[in-house]
């Protein structure tokens, strides 16, 4: 009952001008020809109007002006007996009326333009389409219903083992990584702490040391004084020094200083007498 209170009525198709016809009983096993029909004298005219509600499509006869409904043919499949094409027109059907105390009637019914002919087919057609495309849905839903469900939960006490390589072992270490093929590349992880190491620098080059010309060192005469050196600054490389007794003859006289040794022979002293 909810399920129907749910449906609703949708239109599929609404042509202006239907001629509708009594027919004669059909004699035989043959299908229905227009042409035993009196064409040219329809017992009634108006809007033909296609409706579907839930799976059960509605063929209404009504007025042009009023609206009211003449009458109606609900149908259950298409084609079926409901909705039969006569054999010599594609322009005329039969179609099976009834009324609300169930009884039923066939009557004829055609139209002027063979293209609404057209449409009405294809309504009916369209409908009865959707009607088995949901009917076969229905019907994989109530199978998948039915059966059973695959558990792909764990059992108690099922456990799953995960091999990953550069996992940290139990005894601390880290685990080798794997080549993933024959030609695979496996790259080391990196070093701890994100330091990088750098190479020390390598000391000079020996060669670089003996090409560097070092001066020899100057060696003092042991019997030259301090005195002559500074004196001698000017002069040049291969002039002969002067012997001692000239170097001193440069400060001026000098007198001797008695020595402060006792018991010993007067010296000359470094003091110079003014």
């Amino acid at each position: 009952m909810a399920a129907a209170e749910l449906e609703y009525e949708s239109v599929l198709c609404v042509k202006p001008d239907v001629s509708v016809y009594r027919i004669p009983p059909r004699a035989s096993n043959r299908g229905y020809r227009a042409s035993d029909w009196k064409l040219d004298h329809p017992d009634w005219t108006g809007r033909l109007r296609v409706t579907s509600k839930g799976k059960t499509a509605y063929v209404k006869l009504e007025d042009k002006v009023s609206g009211e409904l003449f009458a109606q043919a609900p149908i259950d499949q298409y084609p079926g007996i409901a909705v039969e094409t006569v054999t010599d027109s594609s322009r005329y059907f039969v179609i099976r009326i009834q009324d609300g105390t169930g009884r039923s009637a066939f009557i004829g019914i055609g139209f002027t333009d063979r293209g609404d002919a057209f449409d009405f087919n294809v309504s009916l057609q369209d409908h009865f389409k959707w009607v088995k495309q949901e009917t076969e849905i229905s019907k994989e839903s109530q199978e998948a219903d039915t059966r059973p469900k695959l558990d792909l939960g764990f059992k108690e006490g099922q456990t799953i083992k995960l091999n990953i390589g550069n996992m940290t072992t139990k005894k601390g270490g880290a685990a080798k990584p794997r080549v993933s093929g024959s030609g695979g590349l496996s790259l080391l992880p990196p070093p701890p702490g994100g330091k990088i190491s750098v190479p020390p620098i390598p000391p000079p080059s020996s060669t670089a040391i003996s090409n560097h010309v070092t001066p020899p060192p100057m060696l003092k005469p042991s019997n030259v004084s301090s005195a002559d050196i500074l004196l001698d600054l000017d002069a040049p490389a291969s002039a002969s020094k002067p012997p001692a007794s000239a170097a001193t003859d440069l400060w001026g006289d000098f007198s001797t200083a008695s020595s402060a040794v006792p018991n010993q022979a007067p010296q000359q002293s470094n003091w110079v007498q003014f």
